[in-house]
């Protein structure tokens, strides 16, 4: 019989690499798709050529808006920016999105044996997953264990007690994985491997930063949070708003088209706007809302294991809302950092500024590349 937990971790580990000389990392998002083909020169990745394309126009709606779109329109517009963006491999990585996917931590006995760790994982997921286990591959990493302090290794009460073993706990539904692999087959391309995006997100912004560090991806469908330590994800949350849900509030409020929202969101943000003097209270709300949620998250997280966070970085689309970054200043007592995903990879220098301002939009692309290159 075969063993029911698909080793998909040996594909979703943020520091495990590949081989291969050129390849094209592949981001399907919600709203776009975003690719990046880098290629090995010398030791390092250097960047070939990059793109992105809409995929509003290809479900008959506005630039921007969420999609839900069929396979062979999928198809369509990825060969169209593949093409626009003179890609010349066929060597690719996909990310499979979060909400084709479950991240979650099960806590076990110590005294479970390794051999054992498999069968109880399959077991405990079902209290987590809302659909038949048939239906979805699981994959499990068993995450280190915190190193005492001083204190707590010299308080005899706590070092009686017995520590427990956290395992990080991914599943993927096996449908995402038959769509995907169609999309890669009729796009002749060659796909090494599936990985979930926030893993892909991770690698490409992530240095070597040894504290707790809470990453916060801003979407068009939805606001994803990991909290990483050492490089593993030790936490993850999903809060569903993301930033079409900001400039359709926009659009209904001001009453104007949704695209002429958008482009007011991104012209102005947070900052104050003499022609539609509401516009920042209007983008404030959804802000206000996501940190609050995250507040949320950092404090179970806190009362659960006693730590708080270091820094935050920010990435997506979403993160290049202005006045963003100062308002997250005020709001979390840690360092705030835009993801600048571009500085992994060599690129000519005058391109440099570009590349900065649009790094978090590429960011899970990149990290794909990366992986299969490093």
């Amino acid at each position: 019989m075969d063993n029911p937990i698909k080793k998909f971790f040996s594909n979703v580990n943020p520091f495990k690499g590949g081989d291969g000389n050129s390849v094209v990392g592949i981001d399907i998002g919600s709203s776009s798709i975003k690719i990046v083909e880098i290629k090995k020169r010398g030791g390092k990745a250097v960047l070939e050529t990059y793109g992105s394309i809409s995929l509003g126009s290809y479900a008959g709606v506005d630039v921007g808006r969420v999609t839900n779109l069929p396979v062979d329109k999928i198809v369509e517009a990825l060969k169209e920016v593949l093409k626009q963006s003179g890609v010349n491999t066929i060597s690719s990585a996909f990310s499979i999105p979060v909400q084709s996917s479950l991240i979650f931590t099960v806590t076990l006995p110590s005294q479970i044996r390794e051999s054992e760790v498999a069968s109880v994982i399959s077991t405990e997921a079902r209290k987590y997953i809302p659909i038949p286990i048939t239906e979805v591959s699981l994959d499990y990493f068993i995450l280190p264990k915190k190193e005492s302090s001083f204190e707590e290794a010299n308080n005899i009460d706590t070092s009686l007690l017995p520590e427990k073993t956290e395992v990080l706990v991914v599943a993927i539904q096996n449908n995402a994985i038959s769509k995907y692999r169609s999309i890669v087959s009729l796009c002749s391309l060659e796909a090494s491997f599936f990985e979930i995006e926030i893993f892909s997100s991770i690698r490409s912004n992530f240095e070597h930063e040894l504290s707790l560090v809470l990453l916060i991806d801003f979407g068009a469908l939805s606001t994803k949070l990991s909290l990483v330590e050492f490089g593993m994800v030790k936490g993850y949350h999903t809060i569903n708003r993301g930033g079409a849900d900001i400039s359709d509030s926009i659009s209904k409020s001001l009453n104007i088209p949704f695209l002429k929202a958008e482009e007011l969101k991104k012209e102005f943000g947070l900052f104050e706007n003499s022609a539609e003097k509401n516009l920042a209270d209007i983008i404030k709300v959804h802000v206000d809302y996501i940190f609050s949620e995250t507040n949320n998250v950092l404090l179970g997280y806190e009362k659960r294991y006693d730590r708080i966070i270091s820094k935050v970085i920010f990435t997506g689309g979403g993160s290049l809302l202005k006045g963003l970054k100062e308002v997250a200043s005020n709001n979390f007592r840690a360092e705030i950092e835009i993801g600048h995903s571009f500085s992994k990879v060599g690129a000519p220098e005058f391109l440099s500024k570009v590349l900065e301002t649009t790094g978090p939009e590429f960011a899970i692309a990149i990290g794909l590349a990366l992986r299969k290159l490093q």
